[in-house]
């Protein structure tokens, strides 16, 4: 029998100053790689189309789920890996990813651990690691959801879910600015997946939520452990916990002035 094959599949926008190191590990030993990009300004096209041909662009953005669902339409490999560009794969998981697709289990999907690099240091503690995603399946047998945030892989009960050994090192964020803007757009897409909903909030919501968000990673998943980036996280983490839920109450509470 031949080995299944496997691609590597990523949904991008401005990502050329990460996307050269996270290809290249996976060069040379993927049969596939298949970038979705979303309308980057910036060098990502040029980048990726070192790498692979299979380079497809979307600018009416859908949502991260149907955007993951569009681009694994384009994959013709056995098997699909998912990174994302600002992701590492170390020689431990590339291993570990190998062997699986080797194996080619029945109904089994896999997930890796993300180790994260954050202001100048890696995260182990906040409850952030090991971060369990799933990231490696059989093509044909499932797919993200279609959420517009937070995306996650359909599972269904016949399967089963392995851990692969090894990290893939994720550097998170770039500086200030980029988490900011990052952790906008995650509480902005939050907010407007609740509405459609029906689904409503409270600034008192907000404050309870975000408090509840800090004692849980500084304290009770030991964030303190993890120096002043992990208090700092923590802090960020629940602002951004407390900014969700007032978007939220902003769009389902508040009347615009009448013109």
């Amino acid at each position: 029998m031949t080995q299944p094959t496997l691609a590597v599949a990523l949904i991008v926008k401005n990502e050329a100053k990460h996307l050269e190191a996270c290809l290249k590990t996976v060069q040379g030993w993927v049969d596939e790689i298949v970038i979705l990009d979303s309308g980057s300004s910036d060098e990502t096209e040029q980048v990726a189309r070192q790498f692979t041909d299979k380079f497809f662009t979307n600018i009416d953005w859908p949502g991260f789920g149907p955007q993951r669902r569009l681009a694994q339409s384009y994959v013709e490999s056995d098997y699909v890996l998912w990174l994302d560009a600002d992701e590492r794969v170390t020689p431990e998981l590339r291993q570990s990813i190998q062997g699986a697709v080797k194996a080619n289990q029945p109904n089994t999907i896999y997930q890796i651990s993300r180790l994260s690099w954050v202001f100048g240091r890696f995260i182990r503690h906040c409850g952030w690691y090991p971060d369990k995603v799933l990231r490696l399946y059989p093509t044909k047998l499932t797919q993200y959801n279609d959420a517009l945030v937070h995306e996650k892989v359909e599972v269904t009960p016949s399967m089963q879910v392995k851990t692969l050994t090894g990290d893939a090192i994720h550097y998170t964020y770039d500086d200030m600015h980029h988490y900011l803007v990052k952790s906008a757009g995650y509480a902005k897409a939050w907010a407007e997946q609740r509405q459609q909903r029906g689904k409503k909030s409270s600034i008192g919501q907000g404050i309870v939520h975000a408090l509840g968000c800090f004692v849980k990673m500084y304290i009770i998943k030991a964030g303190f452990l993890d120096g002043k980036q992990g208090l700092l996280l923590s802090v960020l983490s629940a602002h951004s916990t407390f900014v969700k839920y007032a978007d939220l109450w902003i769009k389902t509470n508040t009347v615009p002035p009448k013109h």
